[in-house]
């Protein structure tokens, strides 16, 4: 008799889900899904704001990386202002942008993916969190919090505080930075940058225990998104679009963001509220992708800083053909070149003899009634395209989140490791974590990516502070 194994929720992720797996009389799996069960909707609530209220909202889609939203939906108000930002604002942002990165990689890395790392993907649940890992190895939980800790540290100088900060606004960033705070951050990096090559090495002494799981953790054919330089290097806050195929081949090049919807389509289904967006030439569901740290280090010709270009030539080294780096498990890998990029990179840009300039914001009202922002988020390629009226109102918004773009890759990914490791006829708490450590190595951030209405049961209703009603929306399945 047929029957479904549903682990719920998915644990040490940010937001909420839940997976599906469907038995055949064997026990085998037949199928697997993976739910995104929470609602959101800033897509259809932003209509009629005033879009200058755009980065504060959006922001809000999540505490983990706001940070990547106030950029992306800058630079969609930069776009509907037609203004180009001042050369030091635009500096600051990146700067920025690096410290979200370093942050949220390092909660990836210590705080939800470690556990597993260390201390084993069947040991005691009880054990396998933060905590455990703090009384194995409390040095490396320590390292973790730091390098995290820098990170925010770096945010809440630059915009006042570490989460929601407002400093940057359309036009550029609301006040320059002063010498005193650029020494300050400065002077953390290099501790910062020690941190992420110890733990870079470290890893690359972990990486040959884990052959096995390098071999079925989503290692199917897809395709790789993401900005890179018109260098062809790797880039995070601005750039253009970069989609190479499962060989190499690059299949799209130089797309400037604001012809994104020439290539990029979106899809719903019944089972959850993220939408499916795919590669549109190719049609839904084949047009699969990945985005992310590795696509970033796949489609990159290099890093561009010394360390980080170094560990770019030992990640290819991960893939014994001359292909790109296909299993997913190796985004954990990709996250640590990248947090040792960012901070070679913040130093950069912090010792640039420009960073103190005070012109850091071109003011204009709407000159455009529409405007696009595309950032790399840490999850992956994040697209802000709004529509407004001649007032300045929000007419429309779509929001194509990194976590989005994987949710194919996803879905497809749990069904291979349930394949290699699920036994139906004795199951274990060790293979149904397996499962759960796939979406762990995509790192998805689910409050950011619920958008879809889909076909799934909603009930919404708006109270005042006394608790009546003021609207309700119900539909059924």
């Amino acid at each position: 008799m047929s029957r479904t194994i549903s682990i719920d929720p998915v644990t040490r992720i940010e937001g909420h889900a839940r997976i599906s797996l469907q038995l055949a009389d064997s026990g085998e799996v037949e199928d697997a899904k993976f739910h995104l069960t929470q609602f959101r909707g800033f897509e259809k609530f932003c209509e009629g704001r005033p879009y200058r209220e755009m980065p504060a909202l959006t922001a809000r889609t999540c505490g983990i990386c706001p940070v990547s939203h106030l950029l992306a939906s800058n630079k969609a108000c930069d776009d509907l202002l037609a203004v180009s930002i001042p050369p030091t604002a635009e500096k600051l942002r990146r700067i920025m942008n690096l410290a979200q990165l370093l942050q949220s990689h390092a909660l990836s890395f210590f705080h939800l993916s470690s556990p597993d790392l260390l201390l084993g993907w069947d040991s005691d649940p009880a054990q396998r969190n933060i905590f455990g890992v703090m009384a194995q190895n409390p040095e490396l939980a320590k390292q973790g919090i730091k390098l995290r800790q820098i990170g925010q540290t770096i945010i809440e100088m630059l915009g006042g505080k570490k989460i929601h900060p407002t400093w940057v606004v359309p036009g550029g960033v609301n006040e320059p930075l002063d010498s005193s705070k650029r020494e300050a951050m400065l002077e953390m990096l290099p501790n910062a940058l020690t941190i992420a090559k110890d733990t870079y090495a470290l890893f690359k002494t972990m990486v040959p225990r884990f052959k096995d799981e390098a071999e079925h953790f989503g290692t199917m054919p897809t395709m790789f998104l993401s900005l890179v330089s018109p260098k062809g290097q790797l880039e995070h806050y601005d750039g253009f679009l970069r989609l190479k195929d499962a060989e190499g081949r690059i299949v799209e090049d130089m797309v400037p963001p604001s012809d994104y919807p020439r290539i990029i389509g979106e899809a719903v289904e019944d089972f959850s509220y993220m939408k499916f967006p795919y590669y549109k030439p190719m049609g839904y569901p084949n047009g699969i992708y990945r985005v992310g740290p590795l696509a970033r280090l796949n489609n990159a010709d290099s890093c561009g800083t010394p360390f980080a270009d170094v560990a770019l030539a030992e990640f290819h080294m991960l893939q014994e053909d001359s292909g790109p780096v296909r299993s997913s498990f190796h985004y954990h890998y990709a996250r640590l070149v990248e947090i040792i990029f960012a901070i070679e990179m913040m130093q950069r840009l912090l010792k640039d003899q420009g960073i103190l300039d005070t012109r850091v914001r071109a003011r204009a009202r709407g000159n455009r009634n529409e405007g696009i922002g595309v950032a790399e988020a840490p999850r992956g390629t994040l697209m802000h395209h709004y529509r407004i009226d001649d007032a300045g109102l929000i007419s429309w918004v779509d929001l194509i989140i990194a976590t989005g773009h994987n949710n194919l890759a996803m879905n497809q990914s749990i069904k291979q490791v349930a394949d290699a490791y699920v036994d139906g006829n004795k199951l274990s708490e060790g293979m149904l974590n397996r499962v759960e450590a796939m979406i762990r190595c995509y790192d998805p951030c689910l409050s950011c990516a619920s958008h879809a209405f889909g076909q799934m049961p909603l009930s919404i209703e708006l109270k005042d502070a006394a608790g009546n009603t003021l609207d309700r929306l119900v539909r059924d399945a």
